[in-house]
């Protein structure tokens, strides 16, 4: 087993399932001490229960990742029982619905960035401190998406909220590798998951009056196109595998698909030839001998 992460303590959020539960069982057998949180308590408690029979050492805690008190329980229920956090894997996430731009739901648009932007920045915000107190570094590792390096027309929401994780996890790279926390974010394509199922976990706060529901009709062709997509995708397993691979290696950006490079190249290839264009410009062209401000 990695010394590395021998008997450090996880807290991983949406993890009664999918790929949070096989973060959580990849990082167990690597030797880890493992603080489950989701929303959905019958799943997680079944899951826990299962790693526990694994001979594995997990705890299970309830969590609305929309709900910072909610994460300050789950890190104190881990230093109660573990002593200290080394680790956040912010994973729980939601895919929202399908449709076009005039078709977008306020409520649905408001869930999903709740919980696939806000919930990372209160489970970094909550785990991040208690990392820091022990001076012996950590991780951040924070779960994205292929759809946060490529825009997919009519996914607006779930491709600017990865987008949004992304840019997150760039922006605390640099912050936090002083204090040796080492941040990466993850970007799979397809995996074997319920995402396409997120609707059944979804918080009564983003009810949708019923003059503003979409279509049924138009719901269940997403729907259904997105569970074939879903279906088409990798085993969780293979993507915790992968995780561990890149932690170890000190990978910022985890990829798990690598035939979609062709795909990122592509957008650089539009961003290059668009500074290109800015450079040749005579409005702005001269601004190319400017010092370049970072903070």
């Amino acid at each position: 087993m990695s010394n590395e992460f021998m008997g450090k303590t996880a807290i991983i959020s949406g993890a009664a399932g999918g790929i949070g539960l096989a973060i959580a069982e990849a990082l167990a057998e690597q030797g880890m001490n493992i603080a489950m949180a989701d929303i959905d308590k019958a799943a997680l408690i079944a899951s826990g229960e299962a790693l526990q029979a694994k001979g594995y050492n997990v705890i299970t805690c309830s969590l609305d990742v929309t709900d910072y008190s909610q994460w300050e329980d789950v890190v104190a229920n881990a230093q109660d029982k573990f002593g200290k956090v080394h680790m956040v894997v912010n994973n729980a996430g939601v895919g929202g619905a399908s449709g076009k731009i005039e078709d977008a739901e306020h409520e649905t648009w408001r869930w999903v960035m709740d919980v696939n932007v806000t919930g990372v920045l209160y489970g970094a915000q909550a785990c991040i401190p208690v990392i820091k107190s022990h001076g012996e570094g950590g991780w951040v590792l924070n779960v994205a998406s292929m759809a946060g390096m490529m825009g997919m027309p009519y996914a607006t929401a779930y491709c600017a909220s990865k987008a949004a994780v992304v840019s997150m996890t760039e922006s605390w790279i640099p912050e936090l590798e002083p204090h040796h926390i080492h941040t990466s974010v993850l970007c799979p394509a397809f995996v074997k998951t319920r995402i396409h199922e997120s609707y059944r976990n979804r918080q009564e706060k983003y009810a949708i009056a019923p003059d503003k529901r979409i279509d049924k009709e138009k719901l269940k062709a997403g729907a259904n196109a997105a569970a074939m997509a879903v279906e088409s995708g990798i085993p969780t397993e293979m993507l915790a595998k992968r995780v561990i691979e890149a932690l170890s290696s000190k990978q910022h950006y985890i990829f798990t698909h690598p035939h979609y490079r062709k795909v990122a190249m592509g957008r650089f290839k539009a961003i290059e030839e668009a500074f290109v264009d800015a450079e040749e410009s005579p409005v702005v062209g001269h601004l190319i001998d400017e010092d370049i401000i970072t903070f």
